[in-house]
């Protein structure tokens, strides 16, 4: 049952969960994602899902749970997180994700970004549009997954996309 008090992850097993049973592979990405490594870090107010499979059968899955679309979201009544669905496909730059972390909670489960790839998602904002919130995003991301980052993935890829001097100041930062 999604109400008042349910947390970011609460709704995001929910959601994923409904989906999947609907046929629909959905997974968590962007600012959801970063909450969900990093709670006490960060606080995102929608959740981003990027479906990977047809799109068309999830929306009684979503309308089950209590969700109704309006416009480019969906909205809850006893909830105040928003669930929004960018066009995919699942990327992280100009780099296409075909692998993700499934967590399960019970019966529940959940698809989300590695904490690898939600660790560059934040980065991205930082390196191609010089958003420092990114950064901070990106820092609490690995501070809190550090025995799970793979820090020479990440510095690689900066490298690749031509922000190496952005990376050595996340590296700095992080310590």
């Amino acid at each position: 049952m999604i109400g008042p008090t349910s947390t970011l992850a609460d709704i995001a097993f929910a959601v994923c969960t409904a989906l999947s049973e609907a046929g629909v592979t959905a997974v968590m990405t962007g600012g959801s994602a970063a909450t969900y490594y990093a709670p006490d870090a960060y606080q995102s107010r929608d959740l981003d899902f990027v479906i990977t499979l047809h799109r068309g059968t999830g929306a009684p899955a979503l309308e089950a749970l209590g969700f109704v679309e309006r416009g480019q979201v969906y909205r809850h009544p006893r909830t105040h997180f928003t669930l929004d669905f960018p066009r995919g496909p699942l990327a992280v730059g100009d780099e296409t994700l075909t692998r993700w972390r499934t967590d399960h909670r019970g019966k529940r489960l959940l698809h989300v970004l590695t904490p690898t790839d939600s660790c560059r998602d934040r980065l991205a904002s930082f390196l191609f549009w010089n958003d420092f919130s990114g950064l901070e995003q990106a820092l609490a991301v690995a501070a809190a997954q550090r025995g799970e980052l793979d820090l020479l993935l990440i510095a690689a890829w900066c490298r690749a996309e031509g922000h190496e001097e952005k990376y050595e100041l996340f590296a700095s930062r992080l310590g």
